[in-house]
């Protein structure tokens, strides 16, 4: 496994592997790699001859008063994980490679209009541009012909797809499947933060979620509902602070009052147990 660290010898690594006829894939990620980043990883393999993993804490995609500097690095460790999944090279640049003119200074931005009106991106301003910014600048450096993201981070995964498409980027966009614990929490590295107590009340997430797909199979289509049922399941955690619980449609990401249909839709939550904030999701097919 080759490690990259400036954007020049990644772009040329691309170049030789693609002369060679090799089919590249890349697995963008900010590191404290969990089992779900592995997951990611085969899947990319299913998919490229060369893997490489991006390990990059971005800065501009944290908020003033979010986890940037105490977000968990340990990038030993996250290239051990690597090895044991055949990962190919690891591009970990620094912040000053990435951002040559200063996080203040980036004069050139990459933004994706509308998607990000809604769920996340009231309750983090700025936050999509950044991750659409840093995607782009990763593809550039990395040159991957198809990049595998996690169905988690479902806003992203849709704002990301629109980017690529929009931009003309030469990239298949594959999203996967969540991966869960036992219990079904959503792996994620900022589980990590939670407490014992915290952690044992955090599954609440996915069985609101479940909750809600189970109104949907009886019959339920008035949203209001739909939300209201999720809301309650999580009541049962006295930790959990809820900051939104919504049903949108799959493309627009808009919030709708009544499922259509044949509908595609989303239902998605971000909840804090104590200073850690966690989202989840799952989609919701309506019978036609």
């Amino acid at each position: 496994m080759h490690t990259f660290t400036t954007v020049a010898a990644m772009q040329a690594e691309a170049r030789r592997l693609k002369a060679k006829g090799q089919r590249l894939a890349l697995v963008p990620t900010m590191g404290a790699l969990h089992d779900g980043h592995l997951a990611l990883v085969q899947e990319a393999k299913k998919h490229a001859d060369h893997v490489a993993v991006s390990i990059f804490v971005n800065p501009t995609q944290f908020g003033p008063n979010e986890d940037f500097n105490r977000y968990p690095r340990d990038l030993g460790g996250d290239m051990q994980r690597l090895e044991t999944v055949g990962c190919d090279a690891v591009f970990a640049p620094t912040v000053e490679e990435m951002y040559p003119f200063g996080q203040q200074d980036e004069a050139v931005w990459v933004t994706v209009e509308g998607l990000d009106d809604h769920l996340d991106g009231p309750m983090r301003p700025g936050h999509f541009r950044g991750v659409t910014t840093v995607v782009a600048k990763l593809f550039h450096a990395c040159q991957p012909d198809v990049a595998v993201f996690g169905q988690k981070d479902a806003q992203q995964l849709a704002i990301l797809r629109r980017m690529t498409r929009a931009l003309l980027f030469p990239v298949q966009i594959v999203g996967l499947a969540t991966v869960r614990d036992a219990d079904g929490l959503a792996l994620s590295s900022r589980n990590r933060y939670l407490t014992a107590d915290e952690r044992a009340q955090a599954p609440v997430l996915h069985r609101a979620l479940q909750r809600i797909e189970a109104r949907v199979a009886e019959g339920e289509r008035r949203t209001s509902a739909l939300i209201e049922a999720g809301r309650s399941e999580i009541a049962a955690a006295p930790l959990a602070r809820i900051q939104y619980v919504a049903v949108v449609d799959a493309a627009t990401l808009a919030p709708v009052e009544t499922l259509a249909p044949g509908q595609k839709a989303l239902a998605a939550l971000a909840v804090h147990f104590g200073t850690t904030r966690l989202i989840d999701n799952v989609s919701l097919s309506v019978p036609a």
